[in-house]
């Protein structure tokens, strides 16, 4: 007898618990396995003008949280949310960078927990798309590639260049052996994997879509290949047998009849509809109104389309993994700390007008009714802190990995530290003597922002390196050739590395050169204050008028940066970092500081603009 369930049955689950080291562990399934194997039931296919899923008419209707820009213990809080409005398929991207902080070094535990990740998904009957990268955009720091293989001088990202195919082989390894028992085909949530991102608009490498689907068939993935570009990239994205499929804002008539035209009878998607727009330092807060994109949305739908929301949940880009924007500008300009993206759930996890909207909307398409809606998290603006203490940058020096002599300037990512795969992020100290003074020219050497005193120091931050587009190969950082005074390259130089690591931040928290704050401050400089909680902790966002650039960590947890050119005017300190009684709070500070910390309920984006 053959046992077959019905589409309307996918969210039966079937949980098995085991414990392994101490660690709860689940398999969750839809159907049984051996029920599938049973009753031979498919996938997502593309076999016609609609996509199917377990042989029956299947709309995705998707949106994209990235479960690296939002705190760990809020996952399931945002996919609840996400369920409730009528979604049916979570998107999430895979930052290399962050798995693989130096070569052969992998990371899948706590935040970048993948599986748990994709395990919480299927729990709560969402399916997923996969987009692991390599390359993944995201407005992530070089577009989530690590910045190690920048260490080699002819590095060509995103092609075949040995160098980087060898990389990515091996990340892979890692990554694809846990994703695997994730697929639909053997019992899990995911139904679509993504074959790189947006390709079509840097096509370097007529061999390097072929190989990246090669590394992904390769290594077990069973699941239906997409491809995702803008109208231009359609033209040169794609890769044969899989699935192409569209991005954009506005509605794009002549994108979709060009994707019906190379994909005759094939199910059509827009895998990025921009729900807002990121936004850079210096600039304004971009804004998409919610009737305008709900009335696009309304039409894609009309239009037997399937969708991806980009984003549907923004959150945060914490400690220095926002990238930057160098298109149509003189010089890349950095991503602020909020991914906010003007999202139909807030940066914090609040339902905005485009929520409510978007519920109605898709309450039409779903069989069932729809969940009720989550609870709100509680908010908190608690009093200012008054800073206690400081400690100069110049103090802390000691706190930092031994310095490195050399004779010219050497970059950022070829300093022989962490492991001698260089730095990554954070700022880097360069000092030399300076007999006299004069003209100081820095050639254009300087990458991206430096202060300088005699005894020449430059302390040089990485802003973000530029995340799109074809600069990618040129994102060093740090000082990347001679800096001349009087005409003459400087020579000999002290380089530190100033990564603000929590190694770094733990050592200069618990030393004791600390100074009472009545004594003057210098700059650079660290400020520590103390905030007591006298209750169960609540999500707040910090606020810091009167200071001007500078860093923010909580409990050694990097919140990222803040930045008085704004539009950003609070940073996002979410409960689950906070705990009740003493929390420690250290601000890094370049230029000039307030003599407290205050605090709000809600965030301030600044200034507003329309997305044109």
């Amino acid at each position: 007898m053959v046992v077959r369930l019905s589409l309307k049955q996918r969210y039966a689950i079937i949980l098995c618990f085991t414990i392994a080291g101490g660690i709860i562990v689940y398999q969750l399934t839809r159907h049984p396995p051996e029920v599938r194997r049973m009753s031979h039931m498919e996938g997502l296919r593309v076999n016609s003008s609609q996509f199917t899923l377990e042989g029956e008419p299947f709309r995705i209707l998707g949106g994209s949280i990235h479960y690296f820009r939002v705190p760990r213990a809020y996952w399931e809080d945002r996919l609840l949310k996400m369920k409730a409005c009528g979604l049916n398929t979570l998107t999430t991207y895979v930052p290399w960078n962050l798995h693989e902080p130096e070569r052969g070094v992998f990371n899948f535990q706590g935040q970048l927990d993948l599986e748990a990740y994709l395990g919480i998904a299927a729990k709560l009957g969402l399916w997923v798309l996969l987009r692991p990268g390599p390359y993944i955009c995201a407005e992530w720091d070089l577009g989530g590639l690590p910045s190690w293989l920048l260490r080699d001088e002819n590095m060509r990202l995103r092609t075949t260049y040995p160098g980087f195919t060898e990389a990515v082989n091996s990340f892979f390894d890692q990554l694809i052996t846990r994703v695997v028992p994730y697929q639909y085909s053997k019992g899990g949530p995911i139904i679509g994997i993504q074959v790189e991102n947006e390709y079509g608009s840097y096509a370097k490498d007529t061999e390097y879509m072929p190989f990246i689907k090669e590394v992904l068939l390769s290594r077990g993935i069973t699941e239906l290949l997409l491809t995702s570009d803008n109208q231009e990239g359609l033209k040169l994205g794609g890769v044969k047998g899989v699935l192409e499929t569209i991005n954009f804002q506005k509605l794009n008539p002549e994108g979709i009849k060009y994707l019906d035209a190379i994909q005759p009878q094939k199910p059509k998607m827009v895998m990025e509809y921009w729900s807002g727009w990121f936004d850079l330092w210096g600039d304004l807060h971009h804004v998409f109104n919610a009737e305008d994109m709900v009335a696009v949305v309304t039409q894609i739908l009309r239009m037997d389309m399937s969708i991806n929301l980009y984003m549907f949940h923004g959150g945060t880009n914490f400690g220095f993994m926002n990238g930057a924007f160098a298109i149509g500008t003189p010089a890349p300009k950095a991503m602020i700390t909020s991914y906010d993206y003007d999202a139909p759930l807030s940066e914090a996890g609040d339902y905005t007008t485009k929520y409510h909207l978007l519920r109605n909307l898709f309450s039409r398409f779903c069989v069932e009714p729809l969940p009720e809606l989550p609870s709100v998290q509680e908010r908190r603006a608690y009093q200012p802190v008054v800073i206690l203490q400081h400690l100069s940058l110049w103090d802390s020096l000691h706190f930092t990995d031994k310095p490195f002599k050399s004779e010219r300037p050497v970059n950022m990512e070829n300093l022989p530290v962490n492991n001698n795969n260089g730095q990554s992020y954070g700022y880097t100290l360069y000092e030399t003597t300076i007999t006299s003074g004069g003209i100081l020219n820095s050639r254009n050497h300087i990458r991206d922002r430096a202060l300088g005193e005699r005894t020449l120091r430059l302390l040089v931050e990485n802003c973000g390196r530029v995340n799109y587009g074809k600069l990618l190969d040129e994102q060093r950082k740090g000082l990347v050739g001679d800096i001349e005074l009087n005409h003459r390259p400087l020579r000999n130089f002290m380089i530190r590395s100033v990564d603000m690591k929590p190694s770094f931040v733990n050592r200069l928290q618990s030393s004791g050169h600390w100074r009472s704050i009545r004594h003057q401050p210098s700059f650079p400089g660290f400020f520590q204050a103390k905030l007591y909680v006298d209750g169960p902790p609540r999500d707040t966002f910090i606020k810091l008028p009167g200071w001007s650039k500078g860093v923010v960590f909580v409990n050694g947890q990097n919140l990222g940066r803040y930045w008085s050119i704004g539009p950003q005017q609070t940073l996002y300190l979410p409960a689950p970092w906070l705990q009740k009684g003493t929390n420690k709070l250290m601000v890094f500070e370049e230029q000039e500081a307030d003599g407290e910390i205050q605090f709000a309920s809600s965030p301030d984006y600044g200034m507003t603009v329309d997305v044109q």
